[in-house]
């Protein structure tokens, strides 16, 4: 008998489990969804019939979201986790909802396009060029850079002659580049590299550095060169000691940058950088201000001043100081001493400004120029060599 039913159990259990998990559709249920399936087995002894008790579990119930509630529960969205997004409605109330507001997409949308322009203007704008250590400039320079130069420049540079002057020695024929005459100033040479003859005698490899000089110039000196008492003559010294301080490199070849009449004394540069510095320097476009000590002889009224201040015609041009001013009197100076700043520099400027307001100059001085003044200590006939912040107080950036 209990063979009987445990038969009848057996078939029971396997056309049940047929036909609870031969169906598609249940199969994709989550096992913890599936019915609680309870059997009770009931013999009697009396009777040969089999009863089966077959109950269901009943389902579980879904649980209500609080009105309150930010988050809500995993288990009541079938296992999807859904991130909520509170927005407040048309009416004014707040409300839950599963996907971003409208206005934050476009938002993100813009901000995206924003970056991506910025992007492409950032790639169109040029880097800066990068900056190098003076060794690296040096360096480069030495090795890769093109050094050549007009002949008739490099000849003065090397000191053999003025510009006008080397021009000549090469229409002479008295230079040779790499054994050949050359008749052309313009002729690109290196000195470096290039062997330059100049009536027979070798050009050194190697031109003397830029030289940037500061004198006190005396009474009775004239600016240019070739003369008896030349300002160059008072740097004699410094050249003859050239040679024990830069061994193997030539003399410079030095001129003034600009003019002092032979009666005026003071402030004047000296210098072998003429193409750069001293064209910089001279030319009337660098609106540099000079400023002048002239000593008068007689009385100074204020007639006078008005007049200087007034201006004159110089060259067929209308000059006019840029200011006058009568100095303090001191208990050394008999004379009373005018101070007057000009900027355009023609030539007996200030001489002409004063003779033209009816007064005689007694001695003239130049002080200053630009930013540099002459130092007080620097007694007459004596230089000083310029450093950078002098170069840069006269307009130069080297």
């Amino acid at each position: 008998m209990a063979s009987v039913a445990a038969a009848a159990l057996a078939s029971l259990s396997s056309s049940l489990s047929s036909s609870l998990f031969s169906k598609p559709s249940l199969s994709l249920i989550p096992i913890r969804t599936l019915p609680r399936i309870t059997c009770s087995l009931s013999t009697s002894s009396s009777s040969s019939s089999l009863e089966f008790n077959i109950t269901f579990a009943p389902p579980k119930p879904k649980p209500k979201l609080k009105p309150d509630s930010a988050e809500p529960d995993p288990e009541a969205l079938g296992g999807q986790l859904i991130i909520p997004w509170i927005v407040r409605g048309e009416d004014g109330n707040l409300k839950l909802q599963s996907h971003p507001p409208a206005r934050f997409l476009q938002a993100i949308e813009t901000k995206s396009k924003t970056k991506k322009k910025k992007e492409g203007a950032e790639k169109r704008v040029p880097t800066a060029e990068p900056k190098y250590s003076k060794a690296a400039r040096r360096f480069y320079n030495e090795n890769f850079r093109d050094a050549s130069q007009r002949l008739s420049k490099v000849l003065a540079a090397a000191g053999v002659a003025s510009r006008r002057s080397s021009e000549q020695l090469i229409f002479d024929g008295k230079v040779t580049v790499n054994g050949s005459v050359c008749n052309t100033p313009q002729t690109r040479v290196d000195p470096g590299r290039d062997i330059i003859y100049v009536n027979g005698n070798r050009l050194p490899k190697r031109l003397p550095p830029k030289v940037y000089l500061a004198l006190n110039k005396p009474k009775g000196y004239i600016c240019a060169s070739g003369e008896n008492k030349s300002v160059l003559s008072l740097f004699e010294d410094y050249l003859k000691t050239w040679d024990k301080r830069n061994s193997g490199i030539p003399r410079p070849r030095l001129f003034t940058v600009g003019r002092l009449d032979v009666a005026t004394t003071g402030l004047i540069i000296v210098t072998n950088d003429g193409r750069d510095f001293a064209q910089k320097i001279s030319h009337p476009s660098s609106n540099l201000s000079k400023e002048y000590i002239a000593a008068i002889e007689g009385v100074v009224s204020k007639r006078h001043l008005l007049a200087i201040s007034e201006g004159t015609v110089i060259e067929g041009v209308h000059c006019t100081p840029d200011s006058v001013e009568l100095l303090p009197q001191q208990p050394d100076m008999s004379r009373p001493r005018l101070r007057i700043v000009v900027h355009e520099g023609r030539n007996h400027e200030v001489r002409e400004l004063v003779k033209n307001a009816g007064l005689e100059i007694h001695s003239l001085k130049r002080v200053r120029i630009g930013g540099f003044r002459l130092p007080s200590d620097l007694g007459l006939g004596k230089h000083m060599a310029l450093k950078q912040g002098d170069l840069s107080a006269l307009g130069w950036k080297s």
